[in-house]
C-alpha cells in the first residue's frame, strides 16, 4: 500500500482508457506538487542534498547517494542521460554533508509521523502530508526508503567504481554510521573500469558493504558494442563480471534486447548467451532498446545505419538469448516497462521451459492478436500476454488497437515507438 502511495505521489494522474491511450501516445506530462501548507513538516526542516537522474528500477525504495556526476564514458549511442554533461568526482566531503543531510531529513519525516500520531511510521497519510508540504522528490525519496525498511542504498550516478577504493569504502563507512539499518548498497559500474579493479580491492568494498554491482553489459557481440560505441570488448565484459563475482558481491547484468537491430539480431541474442554462460550472473535484467529522439542512435536510423527490429522481431530474439542460457543458475528478470512480455521471468536452470514457453505463445499468435496485446501493453492496458484470453481485455485492446490504426495510419510500429518513449 505504501509504495502505491508513493508511486501516486511521483505520478499523480489517474486516467480513464481514452485518456491513457492519448497520453501513452504523446511524450508524457508534467506534474508541479501542490503549494505547502502552513503546519506539518515545512521544506525549511529538510537539509538539501544532490541526487542523480537516474536509478534501475530494483533500486525504486533505496536511498540515492549521488557520488559521482554524470558518466565517464558517456558515448554510448543509445543512451541520451548524461550527453552534453561533464564527469566528474564529488569531493568526499559534499558527499558526506550529502550522507548528513539525508540523516535530517529522515528525523524529520520520523518527526512528522510521530506528531502525526503513527509513531515515526512511514504510512499513507504521512506520505500525503509530505506531498502537501514540500512535493520535494529528494524528501519523497528518504520517505519511501524509510516505508520499505530503510535497508538500501544506491550509489549514483554511472560508473561509481571509478571512485579510488580509499574513498569509496570512505563513503560506504559513513553511510553505515548515520544509517545503521542499511543492510544493502548498489552501484552502477562499467566493465571497462571493474577490469582495473583486482578481486582484493572488490572484496575490500564487499567488507565495507558494497553487496551489488549493475552492470550494463547490453551485448556480447564484439560487432554490436563497436556499432553503438560501448567502449568495452565482449572479453573484457566476461572479465569484469568474473571480477566481481570471485570478490562474492552479487551482479546484476544488463542485456538490451534490440541493440543489433535487424542486421545483426541473431550474433547479438547468440554471443551475449555466450558471454552471460561465461559469467554466470546472480541477474540477468532485460532492458528493450528504445531509441530516445535526440540520441546518437536515433541520428544513425535516419541515415539507414541502423534498422530497429519490431516488437516481433524482438521477442524472436530473446527466444533465441533464452536457448543459449541453458547450464546458468541466473535470475532473469523483466522489471522493465519497456519490455513488451514482463513474464518472462525466473529462476535458472528450472524456470527456463516456462520462459520459453512465454515466447513460443507470443509467436503463434496471429498478427491481428499480437498488435492487440503490443498496442494494449504499450499503453499500459495489459501487463500479461495471458490477460488477451479474458473477453473483456480482448475486447478492449481491439478498441485501442482500432483506435490507434485510426489516429496513426502510417506503420504501426512508428505509434508503438511513440508510445515507448515516453517511457526511456
Amino acid at each position: 500500500m505504501l509504495r502505491a502511495e508513493l508511486r501516486s505521489a511521483r505520478c499523480p494522474c489517474r486516467v480513464g482508457r481514452e485518456r491513457a491511450l492519448r497520453l501513452s501516445l504523446s511524450v508524457g506530462f508534467a506534474f508541479r506538487a501542490p503549494e505547502a501548507e502552513t503546519t506539518g513538516m515545512s521544506g525549511a526542516e529538510c537539509a538539501c542534498y544532490e541526487t542523480g537522474p537516474i536509478r534501475p528500477p530494483s533500486e525504486g525504495a533505496s536511498l540515492l547517494v549521488r557520488v559521482t556526476r554524470n558518466c565517464s564514458w558517456n558515448r554510448c549511442t543509445f543512451c541520451p542521460v548524461y550527453k552534453g554533461q561533464r564527469f566528474s568526482l564529488r569531493p568526499i566531503d559534499e558527499v558526506k554533508a550529502d550522507v548528513q543531510a539525508m540523516a535530517a531529513t529522515a528525523e524529520a519525516v520520523r518527526d512528522l509521523s510521530h506528531r502525526m500520531g503513527y509513531g515515526g511510521a512511514v504510512t499513507g497519510p504521512v506520505v500525503r502530508m509530505l506531498l502537501r508540504q514540500t512535493g520535494r522528490s529528494e524528501v519523497m525519496q528518504v520517505a519511501l526508503f524509510l516505508g520499505d525498511g530503510g535497508q538500501s542504498v544506491f550509489l549514483q550516478d554511472a560508473n561509481s567504481l571509478i571512485l579510488p577504493v580509499d574513498r569509496l569504502v570512505e563513503v560506504l563507512d559513513e553511510i553505515r554510521r548515520w544509517f545503521p539499518t542499511v543492510s544493502r548498497v548498489t552501484s552502477y559500474a562499467r566493465s571497462r573500469t571493474l577490469c582495473r579493479r583486482s578481486v582484493h580491492e572488490l572484496e575490500r568494498l564487499r567488507g565495507a558493504g558494497l553487496n551489488r554491482i549493475h552492470v550494463g553489459l547490453e551485448s556480447g557481440c564484439d560487432e554490436v558494442l563497436r556499432l553503438v560505441e560501448k567502449g568495452v570488448t565482449a572479453e573484457q565484459q566476461i572479465d569484469a563480471g568474473r571480477r566481481v563475482k570471485a570478490a562474492g558481491i552479487e551482479l546484476s547484468e544488463y542485456v538490451m534486447p534490440g541493440l543489433g537491430g535487424r542486421a545483426l539480431s541473431d550474433p547479438h541474442a547468440r554471443d551475449t548467451a555466450r558471454a552471460l554462460r561465461e559469467i554466470d550472473p546472480d541477474f540477468v535484467r532485460l532492458r528493450t532498446l528504445a531509441v530516445p529522439p535526440g540520441s546518437p542512435l536515433e541520428a544513425q536510423c535516419e541515415r539507414g545505419e541502423f534498422e530497429l527490429l519490431d516488437d516481433v522481431g524482438v521477442v524472436r530474439e530473446i527466444g533465441v538469448l533464452l536457448d543459449g542460457l541453458e547450464g546458468m543458475t541466473a535470475r532473469v528478470v523483466s522489471d522493465h516497462v519497456l519490455n513488451l512480455l514482463e513474464e518472462i521471468e525466473g529462476q535458472l536452470p528450472d524456470d527456463l521451459p516456462k520462459m520459453g514457453a512465454v515466447v513460443d505463445r507470443f509467436l503463434a499468435l496471429g498478427e491481428s492478436d499480437q498488435e492487440a496485446f503490443i498496442v494494449a501493453r504499450r499503453i499500459g492496458l495489459l501487463r500479461r500476454l495471458e490477460q488477451l484470453d479474458e473477453p473483456a481485455m480482448r475486447v478492449q485492446a481491439e478498441l485501442a488497437l482500432d483506435e490507434v490504426k485510426r489516429c496513426f495510419p502510417g506503420p504501426l510500429h512508428a505509434a508503438v515507438r511513440r508510445a515507448m518513449l515516453r517511457m526511456v
